[in-house]
């Protein structure tokens, strides 16, 4: 799959709706291989049609595949309330692109592009969703809602995020995680997209802001974003480069191989400490790699949804 990502007058995803229904019928179509053949296609539940019931909410095009009438059940209240939360901050544009892919991505967009994956599900589910982005300040938050309306609004914030270039942007995010923190009431299932490097350096205080988002038994997900080849193993070519922290601005000239090991060694022991800690609080940990595909993500929706039945 290479469709691309065109970019509208806006400045935002023109495509992302439809590449988001592409991630998920790709996603479907590999499932009877997968623990979770039984998962519907259209994400709703059917019953069978007895006869003298209303036609009105029979599936015909089920019908046309199985020759048999099936009816589609709806439940008259939403039965999930789902909240994003990404964070935009300067390094989650990492790496600078001018257009994207689905096999082409920097971390936003990847969590744009999650994010849209999982909304999609959400709609055929009749779920509730609600979104908060934060940098430097909370930038965006929108509660939990199913209408349509809504959803084409947090499509619109997504894909205006997704292309954003945030310069030196900043973020302490324990500061805004205790804020939506405080805005969920209703347990939730809370999806958290984040590269986790921040230009605070107060584990502690994150690790508190992390807890603070079990409270009113939500169930949360950290999709701990970033590029495995150069972010985690450090994959350069040795010839003189200069790294720009892009949330401070500040620089460093060198050969890569001269900080390699001890880089490696550095990241890998904050990031096991993460898994750690979020093992601890009882946040799933998920590593989402953006050179992979999205099947990780939606997978993970799926164990997790189960909880709330």
């Amino acid at each position: 799959m290479n469709l691309q990502a065109e970019l509208n007058k806006t400045g935002g995803f023109k495509n992302l709706e439809l590449l988001a229904k592409q991630v998920v019928e790709g996603f479907i179509a590999g499932m009877h291989k997968s623990p979770f053949h039984g998962f519907s296609a259209e994400f709703a539940e059917h019953k069978i049609y007895n006869q003298g019931e209303s036609t009105k909410h029979i599936d015909w095009k089920l019908y046309a595949k199985t020759d048999k009438l099936f009816t589609k059940r709806y439940d008259e209240e939403t039965n999930l309330r789902c909240h994003l939360i990404i964070d935009n901050s300067s390094s989650m544009h990492y790496p600078k692109m001018k257009e994207f892919s689905i096999s082409k991505l920097n971390k936003i967009a990847f969590s744009a592009l999650a994010s849209a994956s999982l909304m999609h599900i959400l709609k055929k589910q009749r779920d509730a969703v609600g979104m908060s982005i934060y940098s430097d300040a909370y930038d965006y938050y929108s509660p939990e809602k199913g209408s349509e309306r809504h959803h084409q609004m947090l499509l619109s914030q997504l894909s205006k995020t997704a292309v954003s270039k945030p310069l030196n942007k900043q973020t302490e995010t324990y500061t805004y995680l205790h804020q939506i923190a405080e805005k969920i009431h209703r347990r939730s299932l809370i999806f958290f997209f984040t590269d986790m490097f921040q230009t605070s350096t107060d584990e502690t205080k994150l690790f508190e802001a992390l807890r603070h988002l079990k409270h009113n038994k939500h169930e949360v997900v950290l999709f701990h974003v970033f590029d495995k080849e150069k972010e985690l193993k450090f994959d350069f070519d040795n010839t003189p480069k200069r790294f720009i922290d892009v949330e401070t601005g500040e620089h460093i000239n060198l050969y890569p191989d001269t900080i390699k090991e001890s880089y490696e060694t550095s990241v890998e022991s904050y990031f096991n400490e993460l898994r750690l800690k979020c093992g601890q609080y009882q946040i799933k940990y998920v590593e989402a790699d953006i050179n992979k595909s999205f099947d990780k993500i939606l997978t993970t929706y799926m164990v997790e949804r189960s909880k709330f039945k």
